[in-house]
């Protein structure tokens, strides 16, 4: 799933980002957990002495999936990074998360895994049960990350992952259209089917949405999930695999398919042909009302128009009772085989130390801190939405469903399937028996 003070400045910033450390790997090649035996041998020599890598100069290859809200960040990495570490290199490998990351890990489970990968939260249940990640439990960024958002990648005891920031997801809407047209924070799908109609009456499009990118139907249906199914069956996912249930079978699931279709019939005619920044616009320019999405909308939000006022709330479920959700998003893990096992572990506890090299961070993203008394300074209207379901416990992790069903080869190819659906080539029925004929690798 590049926020700068000027729009100018974004745009250079994610060009420059492109084409410098996440633009590929170096024709050089590097020195990595992926080394020769030889080379691996000798670097576990050397740190044996825990400050022993500090004598040397070392590159650490890092792979990093990221969101949309993450190109350029590395750049801020590299520059604070060499005031305290000058003989520490990052080779940067960056691939967008929905679509490469899985892919990439697949062909490094064969060769060899990079020092450090970053990714989702979700990810880190995946590659610890395949026995690949590093042990980070002692290490000073456990101390220094959120409780709740530890006990997330925590494995057998086991801490694997640091998870530094998160996004929430919801329905983003625009309060100045609320508040002209009378609207009030739907709880329920009849109040949502309330506003839907006044919205239409007065000539604006209800729901903005860029069905083009598949990656935002295969989000939005597991954020319907999660308050649809995942709420009401905790271990949907795990009964799926033994045949006890099936999407065929869980009525929920047609439910949350479906809202799919509510949105397409109430949203732009062109969704599918509507990239991203021009559908946060229609948002912030009035032409629609709201937008289910997630905090990586933020960013465009504020580059339009820095005054753009928007809230947040949940979409509402068939019961009422939908939360707001949470993804840990920036995740960072280790690889158990490095060759660099201290300057790794150097690099993560950097990281999660830096204060305000995360402030700087959650301000270009647009995203919340997953650090202990570490707060974010950028201007998020939705903030006081955020604190009002959170004091209310009505919060919940989207690992609850991400954990049952891996992302990378069955919720993309899912959401494919939906897509095909409401542009009338498959049906239904069809979507829900791809679903189930996918349970071979559905498991994280």
């Amino acid at each position: 799933m590049k926020k700068k003070v000027i729009g100018v400045l974004l745009s250079t910033a994610m060009i420059l980002g492109l084409l410098s450390g996440c633009a590929g790997a170096p024709a050089a090649p590097a020195a990595s957990g992926a080394s020769d035996a030889a080379g691996a041998s000798e670097a576990a020599e050397e740190t044996t002495d825990a400050a022993a890598w500090q004598d040397e100069d070392i590159t650490l290859k890092v792979l990093w999936g990221q969101s949309t809200t993450d190109a350029g960040v590395e750049d801020m990495i590299d520059e604070a990074l060499a005031e305290v570490y000058p003989n520490l290199t990052i080779e940067w490998e960056c691939v967008d998360w929905g679509e490469g990351f899985g892919p990439k890990m697949q062909q490094y489970l064969q060769s060899g895994l990079p020092d450090i990968m970053i990714g989702k939260g979700q990810d880190v249940k995946t590659y610890a049960s395949l026995g690949v990640l590093g042990d980070l439990t002692g290490l000073e960024a456990v101390d220094k990350v959120l409780d709740d958002a530890t006990s997330g990648v925590t494995v057998d005891g086991k801490v694997y992952g640091i998870v530094y920031n998160a996004l929430y997801q919801g329905v983003f809407y625009n309060r100045a259209i609320f508040e002209e047209l009378g609207l009030e924070i739907p709880k329920t799908q009849d109040d949502l089917a309330n506003i839907i109609k006044v919205c239409n009456d007065n000539g604006i499009t209800p729901f903005a949405s860029h069905m083009v990118d598949t990656w935002s139907i295969g989000n939005v249906t597991m954020q319907f999930a999660i308050n649809d199914v995942f709420n009401k069956y905790p271990t949907w996912g795990d009964d799926f695999r033994a045949g006890t249930t099936s999407f065929a079978d869980t009525p929920e699931w047609s439910t949350a398919y479906g809202y799919n279709e509510l949105i397409y019939n109430n949203t732009f005619e062109d969704t599918f042909s509507l990239e991203q920044t021009a559908c946060d616009a229609k948002l912030v320019n009035g032409e629609a009302a709201m937008k289910v999405s997630g905090a990586w909308s933020i960013q465009n939000f504020l580059d339009i128009d820095e005054n753009f006022d928007f809230g947040i709330f949940p979409f509402p479920n068939a019961t009422g009772d939908a939360k707001l959700i949470f993804e840990p998003n920036i995740t960072i893990m280790k690889s158990k085989d490095t060759a660099y096992s201290d300057a790794a572990d150097a690099f993560i506890n950097f990281l999660a130390g830096n204060a305000d090299l995360a402030v700087s961070i959650y301000d270009y993203t647009s995203t919340a801190s997953m650090l202990k008394g570490v707060s974010p300074t950028f201007n998020n209207p939705s903030q006081s939405d955020i604190d009002v379901y959170s004091s209310a416990g009505q919060i919940v992790d989207a690992n609850t469903g991400n954990t049952q069903l891996v992302w990378s080869g069955f919720q993309d190819e899912n959401a494919n399937d939906v897509a095909e659906w409401l542009l009338g080539n498959e049906t239904l029925d069809d979507v829900l028996a791809a679903s189930d004929a996918r349970v071979d690798v559905s498991a994280p």
